[in-house]
Formats: structure tokens, C-alpha cells, sequence
């Protein structure tokens, strides 16, 4: 699933404004909407929204992916006409506003600036100013991006997991890649041995990356004989590995 892009952020009416997507087709997040109408459950608030107006989509946030459900413009009309709050008829004129003038213009800018060439210099220097900032942190968050990538997936974990679930873990980031085939890539990078009685071992370079451990198990066969089995298991470190290098792809 690809990121949406933030496209304009201000306050407004006090409150954090962020809008996704494009001008033609803007996306809000649903957390963001409850929050202006002080609705205390968004899940609740989503329910009386059809589902053509909602989706689930990625987008950047405090420098992590994550998949939080949004607003089309006609769904967020929806909820701010719901709501009995005061508030929320405000929001609506304002957000109205903000959108047939960035329509209009290209950029939002209320008509006493429009007017008044001064005062719309010194707006468009702070303006430039704070594109450039945000130019600065859009480099900085990438730079940052492969660290951060994982945390969408799931926290940094003590616990090892076998290969399976690492398919899965990397398929629920958008990742199309099954079991068989993470095993086929991890022995032609190798990650893994190719063949022989340690086929899908640890190569010596991946136990000293610390990307896997082996765990061993026994048991009393039939003719009660102990055997020994033996399972990679993928590390903490190693889900945060693999991960961020097919979601960097």
C-alpha cells in the first residue's frame, strides 16, 4: 500500500488541520476529525458513514508508516453535519473555505492578503521559509525512514519468530511475498544454507550478523530413540532486518 502524501498542515480553529492526498481529492484522517468535534470514539463516529466515504490508508506519522482509517471530503461533511457539536458547523465553513480557496489560488490564503501586496510578502517569505523547513524534516524523516519503517509493522521484539510468521509480518506492510518464496530468497542472499543436511540452517555470516538463532528440541521417537530437532527462529534484530530491506525496496 503506498504512503499518502500530506499536502497542507495548520491550525485551525485551534486545532491540528492536515489534509492527504489532492486538492481534487482530499483525505482526512478520522482520529484528527474526532478530536475537532470532541467525539470520544472513532470507530463509533465511522459507523454512520458509508463505506465509500472511509478507507484505511498509510501515511507518515511521527516519523513512522501507519495504517489509520480516513475521510474523503464527502465523508467528513457527513460526520461534521452528524455532530451536534458547535464546533463542528465551524470546522465545516472553515474547512469549505481553506478548500475553495487553495482550489482557486493554489494555495490558501484568506482575501484581506489577497489584497494587500505587503502583507502578502511577508506571508509568502514566511511561507517559503516553511516549505524549505519541511523540505529539511521530509529529508531528515528519510534519511531516518529505514529505522522507523519497522515500527508499522510491529515494536522491536525480544522474542524470535519462525520464518512463516516473518512472511506474514512483511506481507501485512504491503509486501506480496509468501513463506516459500521468503525461504528461496533467503538462501540466494545468503541468509541461509542452499542444500544438504543443513538446508534453511544459518549461514555462519547471518548467526554473526545476530539475524537468527537455532533452537533445538527433542524427542522419543517410536523405537525410543532421541532425536534431535533443529529450527531457525528469526531474532528481534533480524524481523527489523528483513523487514525495513523489502519495505526499502
Amino acid at each position: 500500500m503506498n504512503e499518502l502524501k500530506l499536502i497542507e498542515q495548520r491550525k485551525v480553529l485551534g486545532k491540528e488541520f492536515r489534509i492527504y492526498g489532492d486538492f481534487e481529492n482530499p483525505l482526512f484522517v478520522a482520529v484528527d476529525v474526532a478530536e475537532w468535534i470532541e467525539h470520544s470514539n472513532t470507530t463509533e463516529m465511522l459507523k454512520g458513514i458509508d463505506d465509500d466515504e472511509k478507507l484505511t490508508s498509510i501515511i507518515l506519522r511521527a516519523g513512522q508508516r501507519r495504517a489509520v482509517a480516513m475521510l474523503t471530503e464527502d465523508g467528513l461533511y457527513e460526520v461534521l453535519m452528524q455532530s451536534r457539536k458547535p464546533i463542528a458547523k465551524e470546522f465545516k465553513r472553515e474547512v469549505k473555505q481553506i478548500l475553495k480557496t487553495i482550489r482557486k489560488h493554489g494555495l490558501y490564503a484568506k482575501e484581506e492578503l489577497l489584497d494587500n501586496p505587503d502583507i502578502a510578502i511577508a506571508a509568502f517569505k514566511a511561507l517559503k521559509e516553511e516549505r524549505e523547513a519541511r523540505k529539511a524534516l521530509e529529508v531528515e524523516n528519510n534519511a531516518m525512514k529505514p529505522k522507523a519503517l519497522f515500527a508499522d509493522a510491529v515494536s522491536a521484539s525480544h522474542t524470535s519468530i519462525l520464518i512463516g510468521e516473518l512472511a506474514k509480518l512483511i506481507k501485512q506492510n504491503g509486501i506480496d511475498i509468501g513463506q516459500k518464496r521468503l525461504f528461496e530468497w533467503l538462501r540466494e542472499q545468503g541468509f541461509l544454507m542452499k542444500s544438504g543436511s543443513s538446508k534453511n540452517m544459518p549461514t555462519q555470516r547471518s548467526m554473526e550478523q545476530g539475524l537468527f538463532e537455532i533452537k533445538e528440541s527433542s524427542y522419543i521417537n517410536s523405537e525410543g530413540v532421541t532425536v534431535v530437532t533443529k529450527t531457525t527462529k528469526v531474532t528481534g534484530k533480524g524481523q527489523i532486518y528483513f523487514t525495513n530491506k523489502f519495505l526499502c525496496k
